[in-house]
């Protein structure tokens, strides 16, 4: 069995790099902590501007090669300025890899019902 340490210290969020040419490379996204995520839900309470809503889940998603976010909350705005077809592409990465949004939860619902479905997966026939 894991111990308390050996839990602690593996790296268990997800990261994908995303080639973004026109910002001249690429960017890492990463699924949120626990307490990332609370963070960025607590602050989405209010209605928010599209491009507000998107540089916040990038703020709370893009990390270093060391897996610190590397936006701040004074980056927001800026971030904002950025290219909607961009921001676009690296939030879509962010939602899926953190199961947000519609599609998440089409394969969220999709994946239960297969589950409930009670095919076992098996070849064997049902007695």
């Amino acid at each position: 069995m894991l111990t308390k340490e050996q839990i602690f210290a593996a790296r268990d969020l997800q990261t994908e790099d995303v080639d973004v040419p026109e910002w001249g490379g690429k960017v890492r996204i990463s699924v949120m902590s626990g307490r990332t995520r609370e963070a960025l839900m607590a602050l989405l309470q209010e209605p928010q501007a599209m491009s507000r809503f998107q540089a916040l889940v990038l703020a709370s998603t893009v990390v270093g090669d060391d897996g610190a976010v590397v936006f701040s909350e004074g980056d927001i705005e800026q971030l904002r300025d950025k290219s909607t077809d961009v921001l676009v592409r690296l939030v879509d990465v962010a939602m899926r890899l953190n199961k947000i949004g519609a599609k998440a939860t089409e394969e969220v619902e999709k994946n239960s019902e297969a589950a409930m479905s009670g095919s076992s997966g098996s070849d064997s026939p049902a007695n």
